[in-house]
């Protein structure tokens, strides 16, 4: 049975330990050993990660199977009706088990509790976009969850690594 809870900087740890499983799987076919090791520090320090949940009010949920943790997926509010879903990630051995779509409708939901709440849309139109490697075989599960692809970018991120991406959206009010 696939339950969900919202993170705190108490699960800091958690995360990363959930990316530190996921991480390499995901990107070893993608990305060099290099650029993998350098994202994920980046990414899922300690400290970063703590930044992004208290200082850039990125919100976690945390995915368990059966009470197990297994995934987690991080939403960033970006003001005017936009949210980004930054981290979608499950361990390998729930793929193909509805972890993938669990965790988009939660993360939805979650986007519009907070339009409900506190409506940062003008229009009445809330968009959700994500970035995905444009390598990824991702994309079409992101297609199916009812994504488009409106753009590419390719994004430096430092010791002159790139983030090749599609950038994907999805209107979901």
């Amino acid at each position: 049975m696939l339950t969900y809870r919202d993170a705190t900087l108490q699960d800091v740890a958690l995360i990363r330990s959930l990316a530190d499983g996921v991480w390499q799987e995901t990107y070893a076919d993608i990305l060099s050993p290099e650029q993998i090791e350098y994202m994920f520090e980046m990414m899922y320090s300690r400290d970063n990660l703590t930044i992004q949940m208290r200082d850039r009010h990125h919100h976690f949920l945390i995915i368990m199977q059966d009470d197990v943790p297994c995934a987690y997926i991080s939403v960033e509010p970006l003001g005017c009706g936009r949210y980004n879903f930054q981290k979608i990630y499950a361990r390998r051995e729930v793929h193909g088990c509805g972890v993938g779509r669990y965790m988009i409708e939660r993360g939805v939901e979650w986007v519009l509790r907070q339009e409900m709440l506190a409506p940062s849309s003008r229009d009445g139109k809330v968009v959700v976009e994500l970035f995905v490697n444009r390598r990824n075989p991702a994309v079409g599960f992101y297609r199916h969850m009812g994504f488009d692809i409106v753009a590419t970018r390719d994004h430096a991120i430092g010791n002159d690594f790139y983030m090749n991406d599609y950038i994907m959206e999805r209107v979901v009010k």
